[in-house]
């Protein structure tokens, strides 16, 4: 059946600004046109068929909060001035048209997500507009298709845990940018996030602390409370991948189950799990089966990096040795690759495709079941090896793609790598910019990019908020827009107008165009390190004046709706990101330190 959206609206006489399409991603095509049209809540929207409705009082919903007024939504065609219409246009999934002409706007798709997709951007061209009691556009014609199919956002939730209405709030982002992969790091050495029915001991007591308060009340989802995630996500078509790490960022777990653990050493404590007994491979395999059946996305990330922090362990266990022998291993990098192999194999038995971060591709895994992460920058080969044995590949190297690194020069808290920092510009540049002499990056394996949010130094609110924004709007580019209409002078001034709508929602974010706007958020160490503008500089030379300076924190809700769900499990009686760290700035030591 053929679906077809027409939004008809009241046609304006007066006076509409000069057209600024400011949208982001970038589209591919916008081409002006004349005339102009008007919509108010007098405007009625229709659909012919059940499954677009959701996507009609969605848009219903925005227009509402953004403009002031109340679009009316008809599940009928008939009389209605929102008609839904699939075509046989551009295949690719995501791909649509959107057309503005005098009396009416036309998005269409040949798929649901591209029927989204050109609402979105017909929202953000309604949220550059003034609010009143009508709205004009100008006319316009947008053929527009992403880049790459995978447009993903990691969130670690084992170091500092945050709850459902700000992974909420984080979706709601997501979907304004069209990005559609919400990959969510749930266990960790810190903290075991995910229920698990059959192990509770996993929550209940691998639950217990975080990265800077190990005996912080524990803190996790219910199964219930992942399914209202999963499907809040699926209404703004972004799927939800789970990640249960392993073998290695394991503390967590052999906290609560300590018979599984592959031993300790100095600095990693219970780091892996233990690769010679079967009953870690039937845990493991019941958590796997368990986890499959409660995420629909049929994909699970397994982790599988930084294993060689804690294998030391695994030389010093006669069993585990005894183990290596018998099956004349010769040594722990193949006893490694042979647990990783084991447990992706049950993974994919439960019909999953099995996710993995770069040390993987040395595993021989099912090419058509297996994406690798490839997140070393630093290690080019890893990503040339995985492209040759055929594996997909997503794009999410530490430079630019972890958010948890600075994002300017006089920032304090946060990584770099040998000097070097994530800027929002780094970000849109990628990957040409990084990779220009990569011939990987030609390959119709790369299906995507992602951003990753690492948390060890994010315990708060307001600072994941300073390291998401406006780097979220530079990794929507990145994942969606061709490299050849990459413009980054247009891209900033597209990213003032989102840089407005942050301050609408009281986002607590960086300002690239005037970095003393707000204070750097920190969590662990100084509280807050004021940034004096020097007397010499004038933002206002730059075309850009901003409304305020040096913000305060203050209780944020998503740019489209608040949320009433608990924020935490009913057993956490205080939330994590309120404790303070002892460390007064200081390193700690953990797991993930390498990495993270």
């Amino acid at each position: 059946m053929k679906f077809k959206i027409v939004l008809v609206f009241i046609l304006f006489s007066g006076y509409v600004r000069a057209q600024n399409v400011n949208i982001i991603p970038q589209p591919k095509s916008v081409v002006n046109g004349t005339g102009q049209f008007t919509f108010s809540n007098h405007s009625t929207v229709g659909v012919n068929d059940a499954s677009l409705l959701p996507i009609a009082r969605y848009f219903q919903k925005q227009v509402s909060l953004s403009a002031g007024f109340m679009l009316a939504v008809d599940n009928k065609d008939a009389g209605s001035v929102i008609h839904l219409l699939l075509t046989n246009g551009d295949p690719t999934a995501g791909a649509y048209s959107l057309k503005i002409v005098a009396n009416e706007i036309t998005i269409s798709s040949s798929n649901r997500d591209g029927v989204f997709y050109g609402m979105i951007s017909l929202l953000q061209m309604i949220k550059d507009q003034p609010r009143g009691e009508t709205i004009s556009l100008a006319s316009l014609t947008i053929a527009d298709t992403p880049r790459y199919q995978w447009r993903g956002l990691m969130l670690d939730e084992s170091r500092h845990f945050f709850g459902m209405e700000k992974v909420k709030q984080i979706l709601d982002w997501m979907a304004y940018y069209k990005l559609n992969k919400f990959h969510w790091h749930l266990t960790d050495a810190q903290g075991w996030r995910l229920e698990i029915k059959k192990y509770p001991k996993l929550t209940l007591i691998g639950g217990i602390g975080n990265y800077s308060d190990s005996i912080a009340d524990p803190q996790y989802y219910t199964q219930t409370q992942i399914k209202e995630i999963i499907a809040y996500a699926a209404e703004r078509f972004i799927t939800v991948i789970p990640e249960i790490d392993m073998p290695g960022h394991a503390t967590a777990a052999n906290k609560a189950y300590p018979q599984f653990s592959g031993g300790s050493v100095e600095g990693y404590p219970n780091f892996t799990f233990n690769p010679a007994i079967d009953s870690t491979y039937q845990f493991l395999g019941n958590i796997i089966k368990e986890t499959s059946t409660l995420f629909p996305s049929k994909m699970i990330h397994l982790g599988g990096d930084e294993v060689a922090l804690g294998v030391k362990a695994w030389s010093l266990n006669p069993s585990i040795a005894g183990f290596m022998q018998k099956n004349n291993f010769a040594d722990v990098g193949e006893l490694e690759r042979y647990f990783f192999k084991r447990v992706a194999d049950t993974a994919i038995n439960a019909g999953n495709k099995v996710l993995a971060w770069d040390e993987a591709t040395g595993t021989n895994l099912p090419a058509d079941k297996t994406i690798i992460f490839w997140w070393r920058q630093n290690l080019p080969g890893q990503l040339h090896l995985a492209v040759q044995k055929g594996y997909q590949v997503v794009l999410c190297p530490r430079l630019p793609m972890y958010f948890d690194f600075v994002q300017d020069a006089d920032h304090i808290s946060g990584r770099r790598w040998k000097g070097v920092y994530n800027t929002v510009g780094s970000v849109y540049g990628f990957p040409e910019r990084q990779m220009q002499n990569n011939e990987d990056l030609q390959s119709k394996q790369i299906i995507g990019v992602q951003a990753n949010v690492w948390t060890e130094m994010i315990g708060s609110e307001k600072r994941l908020d300073f390291m998401l924004f406006p780097r979220i709007a530079g990794l929507a580019e990145a994942g969606w827009t061709a490299p050849e209409l990459k413009d980054e002078e247009a891209f900033n001034n597209r990213l003032k107008a989102s840089i407005k709508i942050y301050d609408a929602a009281n986002i607590y974010y960086f300002n690239p165009f005037d970095k003393f706007f707000h204070d750097e958020a920190i969590d662990f160490g100084p509280k807050i390190r004021k940034m004096e503008r020097p007397a010499d500089q004038n933002i206002e030379d730059e075309g850009y004046r901003p409304r305020r300076r040096h913000g305060k924190s203050s209780k944020r809700t998503s740019h489209s709706s608040k949320h009433s769900s608990s924020s935490k499990h009913s057993s956490s009686k205080k939330s994590s990101s309120s404790k303070k760290s002892s460390s007064s700035g200081k390193s700690k030591k953990s797991s993930h330190k390498k990495r993270k």
